[in-house]
């Protein structure tokens, strides 16, 4: 048996390991900013000649490529297992960053691109739950947080290299290196993960229980926790005599209703506007204003914001319970995007307009990144029972694509169409998107995967009243839906 240190170093290095699918993930989405403008240059000065329609088709077919690998990911991994299919991810994230960097016209650079964002959205929906499978109860949602921590820093890290090799570099295509480089975490993801146990809740929903508590003796510290844990999982097992389909999955109601919480989840985290903020910053920011260099000097601002404030965020997890952490931040990003819409609206003309919108912006970033972006991936890994995780979490997911994809495309027309206003309208939203988690969302932290599952089977039950599994309810919670 390893001692206390030996195992918490272990699981530590499984994380590093699998979150290089989100240092992949968030460089993949942070490196188009960069490499646009070269990419609109004509194919004989080294770009792709992209006009406004063929960049919209860039850069959303990452965004739908990841919407359905995160539905089909998630339903392989049930069958092939967390870890087995993260390495298959790899393989794709490699061939995507590849295919990107070397495609010869825009065509190709779409089908590249939507292969990557197949991979993007499949390490979106897998590393978490893995993560959240491997991790000790009481160490999870900081471990489950290091996912988001990863995902904000590949996107900090593509902002930095971006600014570094535009600068340095006098080629035109230099948008062939940026996009290359994000083959380098996909190449780590899949060297690490030959070194990483399968997920033992995976294992004994197959029936391969003597691995899954072989699994367990590496990754806890006593023979108790495992003896504990190993029971918690044997009983679910049990229980759950055999994984569900999709069909089963959405046919029983509390599952079903569980499943619209998810997806309730998602949009209120891409309805914050955060990836108007990550994407658009210096388009806001023009319109005060501000000059273009400046805008694109503050975007990477935004992207050490985001980074400190996932940092942050991190902290609070293991300190405060998952409703008032997200109640807050929402509360938090309503107060931000008004602040923003009536510094739009009644400061124009102010040479200090450009540094209040700045400001508000980073506020709004700082809400959302530390206590509503790590909380939605958090609960998706949280969340489902197992034998349908990989189908719910991968529909939840898949779900926040579409969000995301839909705030991206409307974002730039509205803001040219209703200027301020489309500030006052994320506030609505937002205020919805709050009213919604205080009223259906239950506490999940402190308890194992397994007692949760029963905590929320009974939360969730169509007659309202609690079941077997009313023991597992130590937090007095309202019912729910």
């Amino acid at each position: 048996m390893k001692t206390l240190t030996d195992a918490r170093k272990l699981v530590t290095k499984i994380v590093v390991v699998v979150t290089m699918g989100a240092l992949a993930f968030g460089y993949d989405t942070g490196v188009i900013a960069g490499a646009l403008p070269f990419m609109q240059l004509p194919s004989a000065q080294g770009g792709l000649g992209l006009t406004p329609l063929t960049e919209g088709l860039v850069t959303s077919a990452l965004v739908l490529g990841a919407a359905v690998g995160s539905l089909l990911c998630g339903i392989v991994a049930d069958r092939v297992g967390r870890r087995d299919s993260l390495m298959g991810l790899s393989v794709i994230f490699m061939f995507g960053a590849i295919g990107t960097s070397q495609a010869p016209t825009v065509p190709v650079m779409v089908v590249m691109r939507a292969i990557l964002g197949f991979a993007v959205g499949g390490a979106s929906a897998l590393v978490p739950m893995f993560i959240s499978e491997m991790a000790p109860p009481g160490r999870r949602g900081r471990l489950v947080s290091q996912n988001e921590m990863t995902i904000v820093t590949g996107q900090l890290v593509a902002y930095v290299l971006s600014a570094l090799l535009a600068r340095f570099s006098g080629a035109n295509d230099i948008w062939r290196t940026m996009l290359a480089i994000a083959a380098v975490p996909a190449f780590l993801l899949g060297l690490g993960l030959v070194f990483v146990p399968r997920s033992p809740r995976w294992l004994a929903s197959r029936g391969r229980t003597d691995e899954a508590r072989k699994v367990l003796e590496l990754i806890r510290s006593t023979d108790t926790q495992v003896s504990r844990e190993m029971g918690e999982i044997r009983a679910q097992v049990n229980e759950e005599s055999d994984q569900m389909g999709w069909r089963e999955a959405l046919g029983t109601v509390w599952i079903r209703r569980l499943l619209l919480v998810g997806i309730g989840l998602g949009f209120s985290a891409q309805f914050t506007g955060v990836n108007a903020f990550m994407y658009f910053t210096p388009i806001i920011l023009r319109q005060t204003g501000l000059g273009t260099q400046a805008a694109l000097t503050a975007t990477i601002g935004a992207g050490v914001v985001a980074v400190i404030a996932t940092f942050l965020g991190i902290w609070m997890i293991g300190r405060f319970a998952r409703r008032f952490t997200l109640l807050g931040g929402l509360a938090g990003v309503v107060c931000a995007h008004l602040g923003l819409g009536a510094t739009l609206l009644l400061m124009g003309g102010s040479p200090m307009q450009g540094m209040v919108a700045l400001g508000f912006i980073l506020v709004a970033l700082l809400f959302i990144q530390m206590m509503v972006s790590p909380l939605y991936w958090l609960l998706m890994s949280e969340l489902f029972p197992m034998r349908a995780r990989g189908i719910l979490t991968g529909l939840s997911v898949a779900a926040q694509w579409v969000f995301n994809a839909t705030v991206s495309f409307l974002f730039p027309a509205a803001l040219h169409w209703i200027g301020a206003s489309t500030f006052f309208a994320f506030a609505a939203i937002n205020l919805v998107s709050l009213m919604f988690v205080a009223r259906f969302l239950p506490e999940t932290k402190g308890l194992s995967l397994e007692k949760l599952e029963g905590h929320l089977e009974d939360h969730f039950s169509p007659d309202g009243r609690p079941g077997a599994h009313a023991g597992n309810d130590p937090h007095g919670l309202a019912r729910g839906l």
